[in-house]
C-alpha cells in the first residue's frame, strides 16, 4: 500500500503542490496585506498572549514570550492542519465528482499548506527572539526536527478526520470542542513543572506537548533532544500516518456515495 501511495504521489505532486497554493491564497484572497498575515498574525497574537499570562505565568519562566511562541508555533500549526484538512473531501465535492484525483491529496495540500504558514511564523519567532536578546545556541539549528514529527502526525490525524467527517458530519463540532481541552492540556501557557507528578505524567501522553517541549528545549534551553524523546516522537507520528492512510484507503470508494 506504502509503495502505490508513493507512486501515485510522484505522479500527482505538482497537483498535490498547486491545491497547496491555493489554499494559502485563498485565504488571504482580497487583503491588501496577503501573505504578510502570516507573519503579521502570530506576532500580533504573541503580544496579547503575553498581556493576559505574562502576569501569571511570567515570573517562573524564562523569557516567556519565547516559551510562549515555541508553543503556539507547533499548536498553531497542528489545529490549522488538522481543521482544513478535516473539511476537505466535503469541501472539494465538486471536484471529485467531476475529475479523478486521488483523494488523499486533498487533505495532504492543507497540511502542506498550514506548513508554509508555520514558516513565517518560525519568522515571526526569530524576531521575537531577536527582541527578547535570546542566547544563540548550536541547539537551534535543529528547530526543523519537532516541526517534522508534528506535520507527520497532524498529516496522519487530518487524514482520518477528512474521512470521519464525509459519513459524520458531527466530527467537526465536536472536534472543535476538544480541540480546546487539548490546547490546555499541552502547556502553552504554563510550564509543566508547574503541575503534580501524576499530572505530568499524564501529560506526557500527549504526543502535542512532546513536540512543543522538544522545540522549547532546542530554542530556548539548548536541550539536544535525547534518542528515546526522537524515537517516541517519530514512532507516534509514523502510528497515526499509518492508521490514517489505511482508514482513508477503506473509506475513500465510498465518498462519493455521501458527498
Amino acid at each position: 500500500m506504502l509503495k502505490a501511495y508513493l507512486q501515485t504521489f510522484k505522479k500527482y505532486s505538482r497537483l498535490i503542490m498547486q491545491l497547496a497554493h491555493n489554499q494559502i491564497t485563498l485565504k488571504y484572497r482580497k487583503s491588501y496585506l496577503g501573505m504578510l498575515w502570516s507573519l503579521l498574525n502570530p506576532l500580533l497574537m504573541i503580544l496579547v498572549l503575553n498581556f493576559v499570562f505574562s502576569s501569571i505565568f511570567s515570573r517562573n519562566i524564562e523569557n516567556f514570550p519565547v516559551f510562549l511562541m515555541c508553543g503556539r508555533l507547533i499548536w498553531d500549526y497542528h489545529s490549522e492542519s488538522t481543521k482544513s484538512a478535516m473539511g476537505s473531501i466535503v469541501g472539494n465535492s465538486s471536484l471529485i465528482k467531476k475529475v479523478y484525483v486521488p483523494k488523499y491529496a486533498f487533505p495532504l495540500s492543507n497540511s502542506i499548506a498550514a506548513l508554509v504558514n508555520m514558516m513565517f511564523s518560525l519568522i515571526a519567532l526569530v524576531i521575537v527572539m531577536i527582541f527578547t536578546h535570546v542566547q544563540l545556541r548550536w541547539t537551534m539549528l535543529l528547530f526543523w526536527v519537532p516541526m517534522i514529527y508534528v506535520f507527520i502526525f497532524s498529516t496522519g490525524l487530518g487524514l482520518i478526520l477528512a474521512a470521519l467527517n464525509v459519513f459524520f458530519r458531527d466530527v467537526k463540532y465536536l472536534y472543535g470542542v476538544f480541540l480546546t481541552l487539548w490546547m490546555y492540556l499541552s502547556a502553552l501557557f504554563y510550564p509543566a513543572e508547574s503541575l503534580s507528578e501524576e499530572a505530568q505524567q499524564l501529560i506526557r501522553f500527549n504526543p502535542i506537548f512532546r513536540y512543543i517541549d522538544m522545540m522549547r528545549g532546542i530554542i530556548l534551553y539548548g536541550v539536544m533532544p535525547t534518542i528515546k524523546d526522537n524515537v517516541i516522537c517519530l514512532s507516534v507520528g509514523i502510528a497515526v500516518l499509518a492508521v490514517g492512510l489505511i482508514l482513508f484507503k477503506k473509506a475513500q470508494g465510498r465518498f462519493i456515495l455521501h458527498i
